[in-house]
């Protein structure tokens, strides 16, 4: 693994149609090898609309950060505090909702760089932990955080379609 000093900006809503394609295609390379087609789709559909995505990125808790490669979107990041938190952690807590990179920059330390921003955006933010939730059947991302320092204290349903899913949750003091 080598590490590229990439540039990681922040989304703005001006960047919604980009931030859906990237989207759409990082959690489809994911996942769908593992998922129903229909259930694809409509999870693809639901949760990546850009009147969803809009009001995500408008909402003041919540921030998106693109990174880039060569001026091309290859990933990005999502970040939750306060109520934008998917699940009720505190107000002492950020989560990590997204780090999503293409299937074609993996492994060249883009994720690190992402999982640093979040990092420097909970101690901006004042937050003592972070926490994020990981599909049970992706043991490279569990093991990415783990060697973080992640430790998993629960889990969670996660449904997509008609497939009832379970994420674990992981956490971390910072």
């Amino acid at each position: 693994m080598f590490n590229i000093e990439a540039l990681i900006e922040q989304c703005t809503v001006n960047d919604v149609r980009k931030l859906q394609e990237i989207s759409r295609k990082t959690f489809y390379d994911t996942f769908a090898a593992d998922s129903e087609p229909t259930d694809m789709a409509r999870y693809l559909e639901s949760a990546f609309n850009i009147d969803k995505l809009t009001k995500e990125i408008q909402n003041p808790e919540s921030f998106f950060y693109f990174v880039r490669l060569d001026q091309e979107i290859v990933g990005y990041l999502k970040v939750n505090i306060g109520d934008a938190q998917t699940e009720p952690m505190g107000a002492d807590t950020l989560e990590i909702q997204r780090i999503y990179i293409d299937v074609d920059s993996k492994h060249k330390g883009l994720g690190g760089q992402l999982y640093d921003k979040a990092i420097s955006e909970a101690k901006q933010h004042h937050k003592n932990k972070v926490w994020l939730g990981v599909w049970e059947h992706n043991p490279d991302a569990q093991g990415f955080y783990a060697h973080k320092g992640f430790k998993q204290f629960g889990d969670h349903e996660f449904i997509m379609g008609s497939e009832h899913q379970r994420d674990l949750l992981m956490e971390k003091s910072i």
